[in-house]
């Protein structure tokens, strides 16, 4: 079997790690993928994987049998609807059902309708008018740009000036079109889990949940990021709640879509909050989440490729801890160039996973804001996170930035 991957970072890197391990595989290609997914397999290079129709045309010329997407924003660009009209097989939501992700307001009249339990929430394109609705709240306060914004266009804060302000930013073009309206929805208290669910014509799969860290610094602190670092197995959750997750948020969802006109097909990740009133979500993706990937497939003992056709995932009892090397400057202004000494330090029950990196000249170099994941494995999450930090220990360059309280 030959596959396209569609991406290039942490995610992707462990996407294509996993489908290489799968004896179905024939040839794993990537596009535009990094140095760890070039160790896997040939690299498409010269196609922008947001191009829907290049995109298709390279698949079909290359005769591709399946086609993976792994980031949010080719599906936003509809890969996956070019695909399709190719006569190609892609994995993965067209750009109808992926305004899950791409609309926040979207994604909340979904909710609504198929009455998932959700934070309240308004809508604004006013400035002046979002502004009054955060004069008549009480804190803490929640604002997001709707559109795509790489993970950075949400703020939780217990100032309404700064909450107005994020207003502004995001109406003000800080976030390009994602910003153009804005969210304001009720704060949802309680511990966060990512639960993620295969979509297919079969019916919804569960991934084993994971907990993320979106905060830059220990103790959740500093600016929100993409995510620093993630870990599964999690074991403070209720009893069985990825089974209420699939019963009442996926298959609820799923049925909603259908009957809107767009089915969703592809990995659907719903971000919950465990508040005193039971599970509520706090957002939807339709792709895996980037860190969670990394600390939840390599659980799997299950054949991936089967898994995306509708097999049912099966866990290894192993823990996994996810610590993320960040760029100096990141998030607001990751510096490049840095050179990343030595990979092969690593201790063997560590894998290093590729995002944000280049190769130039023989060495290794910083080309993003998340630079690399660095991933631990135990018997338990504190076997796991020894390993993981004596692997950063080894692979950390000069000005690295990084967690040192992922797991805890």
């Amino acid at each position: 079997m030959r596959v396209l991957l569609v991406g290039g970072g942490g995610r992707e890197h462990a996407i294509g790690w996993k489908l290489a391990q799968s004896p179905r595989l024939d040839e794993l290609m990537s596009l535009p993928a990094n140095p760890g997914l070039a160790e896997l397999g040939p690299v498409v290079e010269g196609v922008d994987p947001e191009d829907a129709a290049a995109v298709a045309a390279l698949a079909a010329a290359r005769r591709v049998d399946l086609v993976v997407v792994g980031p949010e924003a080719p599906l936003a660009a509809g890969v996956v609807d070019a695909l399709t009209d190719a006569g190609v097989p892609a994995f993965g939501p067209g750009r109808a059902a992926a305004r899950l992700e791409s609309s926040k307001t979207f994604a909340k009249e979904v909710m609504r309708r198929a009455g998932v339990p959700t934070a309240a929430s308004e809508t604004f394109t006013d400035r002046e008018a979002a502004h009054a609705h955060l004069s008549a709240s009480e804190g803490p306060y929640v604002v997001k740009a709707d559109g795509l914004a790489a993970g950075k266009g949400v703020l939780v804060t217990e100032s309404r000036a700064d909450a107005e302000s994020w207003v502004d930013r995001c109406l003000g073009g800080g976030f390009g079109a994602a910003g153009s309206s804005v969210v304001v929805e009720d704060h949802l208290d309680g511990p966060e889990v990512s639960v993620f669910a295969v979509c297919t014509d079969r019916g919804a799969a569960a991934l084993e949940p994971a907990r993320d860290y979106k905060r830059l610094l220990d103790g959740d602190k500093g600016p929100n990021t993409g995510g620093m670092g993630a870990y599964s197995p999690v074991d403070d959750l209720p009893d069985d709640l990825v089974k209420w997750t699939v019963r009442e948020v996926v298959e609820p969802t799923l049925e909603q879509m259908r009957a809107d006109g767009c089915p969703f097909t592809g990995f659907l990740y719903a971000g919950l909050t465990l508040s005193d009133d039971g599970p509520k979500v706090l957002e939807f993706n339709v792709r895996l989440g980037d860190p969670e990937t990394q600390a939840v497939l390599p659980r799997m003992t299950t054949d991936l490729l089967d898994v995306l056709e509708g097999a049912d995932p099966e866990w290894s009892d192993e823990a996994i801890v996810n610590v993320v090397l960040a760029a100096r400057g990141y998030p607001t202004a990751p510096e490049k160039g840095a050179v990343i000494a030595e990979l092969a330090g690593a201790p063997a029950d560590a894998t290093v996973f590729h995002a944000g990196t280049r190769e130039e000249g023989g060495k290794l170099l910083v080309d993003g804001g998340r630079v690399l994941s660095v991933v631990g494995t135990g018997a338990s999450v504190g076997e796991a996170r020894r390993a993981a930090y004596e692997a950063v220990a080894a692979v950390a360059w000069p000005g690295a930035q990084y967690r040192a309280d992922i797991g805890l």
